[in-house]
């Protein structure tokens, strides 16, 4: 499969992409079941919600499942789907490489204990040599702003911020003047099962709690371009998949 021109100049515009039911409903149970299971160990290396906020709390909310690539085969096989290459390959312009660094994982939204995500570039996690990565988010069921949906600046992905609009956890500033008058440009989509969305690196996102009374869980990986090398020594340098 392959995006068409129209999808392809929405994507370098906007910095990121939606596309209805890529993923066939079958594969997205099978990942969903196996998400559950580790969800209800909490199986590590997991992030919690508690570590996220800076919490001194010895409960443990579970935010995200990490280093999902080698739990299970499903995961694997999706992360590797052979129907996404093509599309990657042309929004990266370049072979796509599998970074099992960062965003190698199952994330979760949990009725009532969940956060919020806020404001944010996801090129704050990474250590390459330029901001030519793209993430992939897949929804494993219903997602929309009351269960901590994601949302999106249009275009960000092309502004040069100064260090002055976030602060020091690299969260975009909500009550920043200049933040103010970007955030208002936000949009979202609903999501359903199978759904997935391309987003730049540097496109701010955040998802609001969820205050629904079911469970919100999504997968994302990243890709690189191959031209666009992790720095020696951090924690990018890391274990990766190249998909031909």
């Amino acid at each position: 499969m392959q995006l068409s021109q129209e999808q392809l100049d929405k994507f370098k515009e906007d910095g990121f992409l939606v596309i209805k039911d890529f993923a066939e409903q079958e594969l997205c149970d099978k990942i969903l079941n196996k998400a559950k299971e580790h969800l209800e160990k909490k199986q590590a290396p997991i992030e919690s919600e508690q570590e996220y906020m800076n919490l001194d709390d010895d409960f443990i909310t579970v935010r995200r499942l990490r280093q999902v690539y080698d739990r299970e085969a499903i995961f694997k096989e999706w992360m590797t789907n052979t129907k996404i290459k093509p599309i990657l390959r042309q929004v990266l312009n370049d072979t796509p490489i599998l970074t099992l660094a960062h965003h190698n994982s199952i994330m979760t939204k949990l009725p009532h204990e969940s956060t919020r995500t806020f404001w944010h570039q996801d090129r704050r996690y990474w250590h390459f040599e330029n901001d030519d990565l793209v993430s992939v988010w897949l929804s494993l069921g219903d997602e929309f702003l009351e269960n901590g949906l994601l949302e999106f600046i249009p275009a960000s992905h092309k502004i040069n911020f100064s260090k002055e609009r976030f602060d020091e956890d690299s969260n975009f500033l909500d009550d920043n003047e200049e933040n103010k008058k970007l955030i208002k440009t936000k949009v979202h989509e609903n999501l359903s099962k199978g759904d997935i969305v391309l987003f730049h690196c540097k496109t701010l996102h955040h998802a609001s709690r969820n205050i629904s009374d079911e469970a919100k869980i999504s997968f994302v990986y990243t890709v690189r371009a191959q031209s666009n090398k992790p720095l020696k020594n951090t924690r990018s340098d890391y274990k990766e998949v190249i998909l031909n």
